[in-house]
């Protein structure tokens, strides 16, 4: 549980009370490859601290699968409107290969939230840092043309092209598979 303290302590550091109670709600899990953390439909009950592996978000569209965004070790995940308004999902969250997760239920969050203020910065800085983090991969990724896309995702997250299937990278780049190959080849 050291990596999701660490984790935590990146944003706010905590005394030993608060670390404590952290590693009593949060849970070790193992998720096999392809299985779901978390279903559309269903109401998202928990956070996700990625010990190790690699976690694909992504909704379905049309028949297809639409990918929104990739989760490697030492990341935090949850499908945020569920979880946080206790609603059904739109997307699916799915491990692409074995991954161990620490997770915390929605109440035993409540439980840290209300008691521990020190989480509740964690949690501020933490959501802070993801909804910027949001805001400028979108505005950036409209404005860029798929090759400068292809670069960026290299350059913040390369392990996405060691650990993904390529029509989820060109999904999640919103390119076809065959621009993408097109990219790729051009490079090497």
């Amino acid at each position: 549980m050291l990596e999701l303290l660490n984790y935590i302590n990146k944003f706010q550091k905590l005394d030993n009370e608060t670390a404590q109670a952290v590693q009593n709600l949060f849970v070790e899990e193992v998720y096999k490859k392809d299985e779901l953390l978390v279903e559309a439909g269903k109401i998202c009950t928990k956070v996700f601290f990625i010990k190790s592996g690699f976690v694909r978000r992504f909704f379905i569209y049309n028949e297809e699968e639409v990918t929104i965004w990739f989760y490697g070790s030492n990341q935090m995940t949850t499908s945020m409107p569920s979880f946080f308004e206790q609603k059904p999902a739109y997307e699916y969250l799915q491990a692409c290969e074995d991954t161990v997760i620490y997770s915390i239920s929605f109440n035993d969050e409540q439980k840290l939230l209300d008691k521990y203020p020190l989480f509740t910065k964690f949690h501020t800085k933490q959501l802070r840092y993801f909804l910027a983090g949001i805001d400028e991969v979108n505005y950036r990724f409209k404005l860029m043309t798929a090759k400068e896309k292809y670069n960026a995702m290299l350059a913040f997250a390369p392990e996405i092209m060691q650990k993904a299937k390529l029509k989820h990278v060109a999904s999640f780049l919103d390119i076809t598979q065959e621009t993408l190959s097109r990219i790729r080849a051009s490079i090497i």
